[in-house]
């Protein structure tokens, strides 16, 4: 009997063999699910708080950018780059402890813009911040 669900998607392996990036993987951002319609990641909140032990606000940008960026890359395609213009947060839950997961789906896919919603949960369901971001999409500089 032959499995229905592939180990890894194509989006999937197109991301890990683009890389996420220094940052993303001092952070601890892992890819679980990578396609155009979505994309979902997990971060740990060990290691990325702020002096009271709160997952810091920034570190939850730092997830939201890497997937709705990495996500307009794969709508963008061959030749094109997709560049982060606008990004906001807001933060209404505080995870202390665990991994958070953020779930990032298109709004807007067009010809020269993307914009994504990230909503990153704690381990309990519970959201703990949204974040939107809108990317520009060029032609990829030529490489000498």
């Amino acid at each position: 009997m032959t499995s229905t669900t592939p180990d890894i998607t194509p989006g999937l392996e197109w991301v890990r063999q683009r890389g996420m990036g220094a940052l993303a993987e001092k952070m601890g951002i892992e890819w679980v699910e990578f396609s155009i319609d979505r994309c979902v990641a997990t971060m740990p909140v060990e290691g990325n708080t702020q002096p009271v032990g709160l997952l810091h606000g920034g570190a939850y940008v730092v997830l939201g950018e890497s997937l709705g960026s990495m996500a307009a890359n794969l709508h963008a395609g061959a030749g094109r780059l997709a560049v982060g213009i606008d990004i906001n947060a807001t933060h209404t839950r505080s995870a202390t402890s665990g991994r958070v997961t953020g779930v990032c789906t298109p709004i807007h896919l067009g010809r020269s813009l993307t914009v994504h919603e990230i909503a990153v949960s704690d381990e309990q369901g519970r959201r703990c911040s949204t974040i939107r971001i809108t990317n520009m999409i060029k032609d990829a500089p030529a490489r000498a």
